[in-house]
């Protein structure tokens, strides 16, 4: 297996990493310099891609962060970034139904506000483009064109170098493709919440690629969470309400594992990445050894009787709860 992947004409490492995970207020407390540490544990380890967004922290927190950590060293890293859930002053919010761990997103998608999105994003990271821009969810009260339309703006100005769509449906990917290549297309997929196959399908008939956030199942898939603090975001996700019993649902896999001499996290990243060729999914972790595990995983190669092992075992789980994020729309 490649250790490079591409998406649309991006080319990437076959796994990135998710900056989400630390910022405070989504798995606890966690103060920046062990933050600025673990990105520059996944770049010194090849985790060259990093996933953040406006909205992760409070006022841009979790760019300033991974800009702290690249600079000085930012021609070695693909820097990913999302708009559009941070909303300006003069923004008018339109909510989004997505139930569970969220309930409810407030968006705006608006052409007028894109470009400012952009430059307060290229600020926070200290740099003057972004590799790859990212509407974070598509705004129900602007059609997707009108928001694509503005990206690619954005583009023709030299502030962005390749555009990306996140949480959409089939229908979105495929007009948003219409008004300007999609390099990639970001949903939660993982062994614990299956990826829409006409989602899958559309983004393999563009070549669009395909970017799983939560591809551990926010930590779950590693087998290692047995109790979360009381300030973790999580705890307002049903899966993570019935803790225990889908913890013993899924203890099969620790077996599967083992016999393979490798981690669970290991076998659920490599799991994903057979899947697809464009597949690259972008796990987030706070320690430095679980970050090197991850993104050693797309170095391992299953063979097709252990891919359809771990199908058989996946096929007889009974999950309780639903996952992060259910659209509504």
């Amino acid at each position: 297996m490649t250790n490079t992947r591409t998406l649309g004409e991006l080319e990437v490492p076959a796994i990135g990493f998710g900056a989400m995970v630390l910022s405070p207020g989504t798995y606890g407390e966690i103060d920046d310099d062990r933050g600025v540490a673990a990105i520059r544990t996944a770049i010194d380890a090849g985790g060259t891609f990093i996933d953040t967004s406006d909205a992760y922290g409070d006022d841009g927190h979790n760019e300033r962060l991974v800009g702290r950590a690249i600079r000085g060293r930012r021609d070695e890293v693909t820097v990913a970034t999302k708009f559009g859930l941070k909303l300006p002053d003069a923004a008018e919010p339109h909510p989004v139904k997505v139930g569970f761990a969220f309930e409810e997103l407030l968006v705006n998608a608006e052409p007028q506000y894109v470009k400012g999105y952009a430059e307060n994003s290229l600020r926070n990271l200290g740099t003057d483009v972004i590799d790859l821009y990212y509407l974070h969810f598509p705004d129900p009260q602007v059609p997707i064109e009108d928001s694509v339309g503005a990206m690619a703006k954005l583009v023709a100005e030299g502030k962005v170098r390749h555009l990306g769509v996140s949480n959409v449906t089939p229908e979105e990917l495929r007009r948003a493709y219409a008004v300007h290549p999609i390099a990639a297309v970001q949903t939660e997929w993982s062994m614990w919440r299956p990826v829409d196959p006409q989602l899958l399908e559309v983004a393999r008939e563009l070549g669009v690629g395909v970017v799983p956030w939560s591809p551990l199942g926010a930590g779950f898939l590693t087998g290692t969470v047995q109790r979360l603090a009381a300030d973790d975001f999580r705890n307002n996700a049903p899966r993570f309400k019935n803790l225990e019993a889908n913890n013993a649902s899924y203890a099969a896999l620790q077996a599967l594992a083992a016999d393979l001499g490798i981690t669970r996290s290991q076998l659920a990243l490599a799991w994903l990445l057979h899947q697809d060729p464009a597949v690259v999914p972008i796990p987030g972790s706070r320690t430095p050894a679980h970050i090197v595990e991850n993104l050693a995983a797309a170095e391992i190669t299953l063979h097709p009787d252990t891919l359809a092992r771990i199908d058989a075992v996946l096929a007889g789980i009974e999950t309780v709860g639903e996952t992060l994020l259910q659209d509504a729309r």
